[in-house]
């Protein structure tokens, strides 16, 4: 009984280790030829450049200028909380959510198109297999503070 217990106790070290590094791992990010970064088969993230329809969420629109639309986002950042920006550009904005009862990390990128006149999403969990909606749901909460804002 004392090895099998053992042998429970050290799988959950190892599971707990494994997210632990995922999470720590930043992802290479940020815009190439106009677009984020592709998703990865793992069913926890969403953006609105993805081939993959179940993954896929609507680009925003424009405010008035690339300026309101960056300060409109910022705004929403902070609203929803639990973020720290970390790069900003005058079209781009990285920001790392943290979850607040695990902490896992979760990258979430605006990329301003002043070309198309949206602003293109991208968010996506570092660890673990599947989200549970979660980065959809910001998403969506992102995107109604925005249009307020």
């Amino acid at each position: 009984m004392a090895k099998i217990l053992l042998a429970i106790l050290m799988l959950i070290a190892v599971a707990f280790s494994a997210i632990y590094f995922q999470n720590s791992r930043a992802p290479e990010l940020g815009v190439v030829s106009g677009k984020l970064m592709e998703l990865g088969s793992r069913p926890n993230s969403v953006a609105s450049q993805t081939a993959d329809e179940q993954k896929r969420v609507l680009p925003l629109a424009m405010k008035e200028s690339a300026e309101a639309t960056h300060k409109a986002i910022k705004a929403a950042i902070k609203q929803y909380g639990g973020a720290e920006i970390i790069t900003e550009t005058s079209d781009y904005i990285y920001a790392v959510f943290t979850t607040p009862l695990m902490k896992y990390h979760d990258d979430v990128e605006f990329y301003i198109d002043s070309i198309a006149q949206q602003v293109h999403f991208r968010s996506a969990s570092r660890a673990g297999y599947s989200d549970r909606g979660l980065n959809r749901q910001r998403y969506e909460a992102l995107a109604m503070s925005y249009e307020k804002n």
